[in-house]
């Protein structure tokens, strides 16, 4: 896997972009299971259904996009170790506009958005 070695930018690597990718992933899982167990309370009749429902169905839509990010994340990861003409170059496979687009993907991710 020395291909997940190679240097991105910076002194991040690849690897250390894919735990911190998963590592946000957890964390804003369990921020979602948290205000989703807060918001099931107050739901006490069809009313208040109306109103928390969206909420819940918002948090779950982030949920989605997070799983999003991580699925792109693990094609490139396939790629760069299917990828035989890779070599030691930190390369990983990708063209530059592909790398380009993978950290607009990372800041999009980090931002929530």
């Amino acid at each position: 896997m020395s291909t997940l070695e190679g240097i991105v930018f910076k002194d991040k690597k690849f690897c250390d972009l894919l735990e911190e990718i998963y590592n946000n992933s957890k964390a804003k899982e369990k921020q979602i299971a948290a205000l989703i167990a807060e918001l099931k309370p107050l739901i006490n009749d069809i009313g208040d259904a109306v109103l928390v429902v969206p909420l819940i169905k918002e948090y779950m839509e982030i949920g989605v996009k997070n799983d999003e990010q991580l699925i792109k994340m693990a094609t490139i990861v396939q790629r760069a170790m299917n990828n035989t003409g890779g070599g030691d170059d930190g390369s990983l496979g990708i063209s530059d506009a592909e790398k380009q687009q993978l950290l607009e993907e990372i800041q999009k991710f980090n931002t929530g958005t």
